[in-house]
């Protein structure tokens, strides 16, 4: 109907239309060919209308099948409604691997001069050297399970060692944490000097005391736990170990170690720590520590007593006795000032082992620690720091010359 509308109106437009010129004849002509586009156009639009027309009666149908009920005929039973698909589990969710993955490391090294000493070759000795470089990958393996891998790398510090910083692993272990309790499985801290280290917390400027006289390892290989208790006020470290520090397992024998530690307050605390190494032949060796720290508003104070006894192989035993006390206090906000005094009683064998500080062997000893750490930026710290030793009468063998060391230490991490 629409269309018969459409053509005669087109009719009557086309007979009305003038011809009495070739110019309006033109016109003619042009408004023709517009028209029967136009018609050309409803007639698609048209032809599209049916279609949609089509589909949406195709879908209404579709939809009154669904709502309507099935009718069971008489020779078959009503077939059941179909099950609708269980959704799909949510896909798990990948955590990105620099939320589980972080790297961290620090280095430390001099510009340093022996001003004195009792050993003449190494009297007078300056230069540069690196004493420590971390670099460290902690990584999250699971819920509650950690893992580290941490490498060193350091200078010889004999003072006649020509050789290149050979990094080599210092932890290789396995964590699983769970509150305030600890496992570690592999290479990994020992409870040895861990807690009085890090108390002291000046470690570029010097070693703790256990540490420093070669009395034990800050590593070892083998199963260790630690943990907290009564809120903090109470805590513990203790490991079997393989008794080689950070090396390979080269005897039958283990090392036992244990510290335990007491907070009464939240300034004053205490750790007392044992441990007992099974060596080879008669070599074994047994250690003992007490550690008191205190803590203020704006300084630190710590004093440590630990003596060792060495078995030796026919010899009489060897007994390596130590007394520390230092103070830390925080004068600026950027600088702080570090006094420290250790006393060895009898002097010891391996003195001369030392690295970086020669110090005479078999002989008692006083060393004086003085130091200034300025803070450059958070992670930056520059330390101008002196270290004085002295010998005492050792019977009637020659008291060593004083030993002098002068350091300009710079500390970094990142």
């Amino acid at each position: 109907m629409i269309r018969c509308w459409i053509a005669a109106t087109l009719f009557v437009i086309v007979l009305a239309l003038p011809s009495n010129s070739e110019a309006q004849a033109t016109a003619n002509d042009e408004v023709r060919r517009e028209l029967t586009a136009l018609a050309e156009r409803i007639k698609r639009l048209e032809a599209e209308n049916a279609a949609l027309n089509e589909r949406n009666n195709r879908l209404e149908r579709r939809v009154a099948e669904l709502e309507s009920p099935q009718v069971a005929t008489a020779s078959a039973p009503t077939a059941a409604p179909p099950k609708a698909a269980p959704e799909p589990a949510p896909a798990p969710s990948v955590e990105p691997w620099q939320e589980r993955f972080n790297v961290s490391g620090y280095a430390f090294g001099d510009a340093y001069a022996v001003f004195a000493n009792h050993d003449p070759e190494v009297e007078d000795q300056n230069g540069f050297w690196i004493r420590r470089g971390y670099l460290t990958f902690d990584a999250r393996v699971a819920d509650e399970w950690t893992a580290r891998l941490r490498f060193e790398f350091n200078s010889p510090g004999d003072f006649e060692t020509d050789s290149k910083l050979d990094p080599f692993v210092k932890d290789a272990y396995l964590a699983w944490k769970h509150g305030e309790h600890e496992l570690n499985l592999g290479l990994a801290p020992s409870p040895t000097f861990e807690f009085v280290e890090g108390f002291w917390g000046h470690r570029p400027i010097e070693k703790t005391p256990i540490d420093l006289y070669r009395m034990g390892s800050s590593r070892d290989t083998g199963v260790a736990y630690k943990g907290a208790a009564a809120e903090g006020r109470v805590f513990y470290h203790a490991m079997l170990g393989n008794g080689s520090g950070d090396r390979s397992e080269t005897n039958e024998g283990k090392k036992v170690m244990a510290g335990l530690g007491f907070r009464p307050t939240d300034a004053l605390v205490a750790q007392v720590y044992a441990d007992y190494e099974d060596r080879p032949g008669e070599t074994d060796r047994s250690t003992l520590h007490a550690f008191a720290g205190w803590t203020g508003p704006r300084s630190r104070y710590g004093l440590q007593y630990a003596v060792q006894d060495r078995e030796v192989e026919a010899a009489p035993d060897e007994d390596v006795a130590v007394a520390s006390a230092f103070g830390v206090w925080q004068l600026t906000d950027q600088g702080a000032l570090v006094v420290r005094y250790d006393r060895n009683f009898d002097g010891y064998s391996d003195a001369d082992q030392i690295p970086y500080l020669r110090i005479a062997a078999e002989t008692p000893f006083d060393l004086a620690i003085l130091a200034w750490e300025q803070k450059l930026k958070h992670r930056i710290s520059l330390i101008p720091n002196i270290e004085y030793v002295t010998y005492r009468e050792n019977g009637d063998a020659k008291t060593p010359d004083d030993d002098l060391y002068g350091r300009l230490t710079l500390f970094f991490e990142f």
